[in-house]
């Protein structure tokens, strides 16, 4: 009678570590890419895809187009510079920049200019082609770039104020535009953004 106990406590022992064990598994759902989803309370692909398309927006409806290259020809050419991330935390800055690239170039309203690592590459494969890689009449030449008319840089910057279990998250990210031939500046933008975060304590 006693074997059997024991071998009632062993097997109920046995079915618990699995139940436990199962516990710790991971599920993946997948969702919508375009879909909103705040887990921490930082900065995320949202916040960088919307970011992206208001300011641009902003941007492209500005007097500095309208007055200057609207229903004309060429449209201005465009490239981005510097995208400092002055904030406390990690922030994809070239996410950001490839998200302000999307809207500038599906906007139809400007021409978009390689950028500076970009250039460098397409550089080395021009060399390589007149180097005699590549078939006559089809070797790309160097000095035919186009030259960009604007230039826009911008930073992005955080405040983290938290008390306990309650924080809240700001964010300003602010972006210009400027004439590279006069360095004038056409356009000052800025996005803000708080998030108010609050964590429930564990609880056993």
């Amino acid at each position: 009678m006693i074997r059997v106990k024991r071998t009632l406590v062993y097997v109920g022992i046995a079915f618990a570590a699995v139940a436990i064990g199962g516990c710790g598994g991971k599920q993946v759902t997948r969702i919508d890419a375009n879909s909103t989803v705040d887990l921490s309370g930082k900065w995320n692909d949202t916040d960088s895809r919307l970011v992206a398309e208001e300011m641009i927006g902003d941007c492209l409806s500005r007097p500095w187009y309208m007055n200057k290259y609207a229903n004309k020809t060429p449209v201005p050419k465009i490239i981005v510079g510097t995208v400092r991330n002055k904030s406390h935390e990690h922030i994809s800055v070239e996410t950001f920049v490839n998200d302000m690239q999307r809207v500038l170039i599906n906007s139809g309203k400007v021409d978009f200019v390689a950028s500076k690592t970009e250039r460098s590459e397409i550089r080395e494969e021009k060399a390589d082609q007149m180097a005699g890689n590549a078939a006559e009449g089809t070797v790309k030449e160097a000095g035919q770039e186009s030259g960009a008319d604007l230039m826009l840089t911008g930073e992005i910057n955080t405040i983290a104020d938290q008390e306990g279990n309650k924080s809240v998250m700001y964010y300003q990210i602010d972006l210009q535009l400027i004439d590279i031939k006069t360095h004038v500046k056409l356009w000052i933008g800025d996005k803000k953004i708080k998030k108010y975060i609050t964590k429930s304590s564990a609880t056993l």
